[in-house]
């Protein structure tokens, strides 16, 4: 039986680090009121926005097995407003028993009272945006907590009753060495959470610092930044030294204790549906993918005067599905499986990926045992050119 995913977005943050290139701005805290109220309109809206875009409503009624508020920093909406959308979605929507319900959270944005709010209000998992235990680091990217608010808020959480926490690293901040990698590596696995998820930092000029890195400039700490070999074996050293402390690699950034791998992240790599809420969120239904405005004050404007907050709508070809099926299940290091792909869209169509699949595991870059086909143990750091390989031009 077929499971839906809810991700709601809160894109606010107390500061903008240098290196996001994502959505989140700070804002004012009355800003948040007119936000979490909107939330609850769309929600609330759901059938009636769906039908104006001609998407099938059935979806709605599609067991809720994962809740994903991410951002941002959702815990600066605070508990009454945090309580508010949850109940609000498990009012309006089939949530089942055991639904993994995940909130991410930055150090120092969640007292010990807020942690029980949340722990009593069902949240069941946190993602903490620890990105380093090395605070030379923090302060190179503008981040607002220490090493020891990542340490003090795992432990907070811990008495709160959380039992299934992910920390976030990042492989390439400014100043970042082998010591101080190594360290935090270390740190992290002396907390014990039972998930982690280590990124390759990203020069990405839609950040401030990506953007001076790539145009050769110096600020926000531009200069310090390491060199693409120093990501690329800090990242393998990483895989490794999870591997030894326990953790099993299932996908190429994220690695998990048995038993805790990501329920509601699998479903974007396994093509399985979610609804997105918010500004920014994006949705798929299997064949559909629509997104709101981006723009947080775009999405209130609609919202307040009754247009819907859908600006993005497009129907995937057969052969754009396909595509998604491989550039997406490929991240996962079980690959994908071309009879499920033969299944649900004909033999004919998958038969015309197999010169692309052989020539890419002649070069190595693909492993193909019977119908599962994977990425290379080598290739992981090299995925995105790889991905690229699925694309029509």
């Amino acid at each position: 039986m077929p499971t839906l995913g809810i991700y709601v977005q809160i894109p606010f943050c107390a500061a903008k680090c240098s290196f996001c290139n994502f959505s989140s701005r700070a804002e004012r805290s009355d800003v948040f009121d007119q936000y979490a109220r909107d939330l609850q309109l769309e929600i609330e809206g759901l059938d009636r926005l769906y039908a104006e875009r001609g998407i099938p409503r059935e979806i709605l009624a599609v067991p809720v097995n994962s809740l994903y508020f991410g951002g941002g920093t959702p815990t600066l909406l605070g508990e009454k407003r945090l309580g508010l959308l949850a109940r609000t979605l498990q009012a309006h929507l089939e949530c089942s028993e055991d639904v993994e319900f995940t909130l991410e959270t930055t150090p120092g944005s969640a007292d010990a009272g807020l942690l029980r709010a949340l722990r009593n209000r069902s949240v069941n998992r946190l993602s903490i945006g620890a990105q380093t235990f090395d605070d030379r680091e923090l302060r190179a990217v503008g981040r607002l907590h220490s090493a020891a608010d990542s340490t003090e808020l795992v432990n907070r959480a811990r008495e709160a009753g959380f039992a299934n926490i992910s920390l976030d690293l990042i492989a390439g901040l400014p100043y970042q060495t082998e010591a101080s990698f190594r360290r935090s590596l270390e740190t992290a696995a002396k907390l014990r959470p039972e998930h982690v998820s280590l990124y390759l930092f990203e020069i990405d000029e839609k950040s401030r610092l990506g953007r001076e890195v790539v145009h050769g400039g110096t600020r926000y700490q531009a200069a310090a930044v390491p060199s693409e070999e120093f990501i690329a074996d800090a990242y393998e050293y990483g895989r490794q030294f999870l591997s030894n402390a326990g953790y099993a690699q299932y996908e190429i950034s994220n690695f998990a204790l048995p038993g805790y791998e990501s329920r509601h992240n699998r479903k974007y790599w396994q093509l399985g549906p979610y609804l997105g809420i918010g500004a920014g969120a994006h949705s798929f239904d299997g064949v559909r993918r629509w997104s709101n405005h981006v723009d947080a004050h775009d999405y209130l404007a609609g919202l307040d005067s009754g247009r819907s907050p859908i600006d993005g709508f497009h129907v995937l070809s057969p052969e754009e599905q396909i595509e998604e099926f491989f550039f997406l299940g490929l991240r996962q290091m079980e690959g994908v499986d071309l009879a499920w792909a033969r299944q649900r869209w004909g033999s004919e169509r998958i038969r015309s990926w197999e010169d692309k699949i052989l020539s890419l595991a002649t070069e190595g870059r693909l492993v193909r045992d019977g119908d599962r086909v994977r990425l290379s143990r080598d290739s992981y750091v090299v995925s995105n050119e790889i991905f690229q390989e699925f694309v029509s031009a």
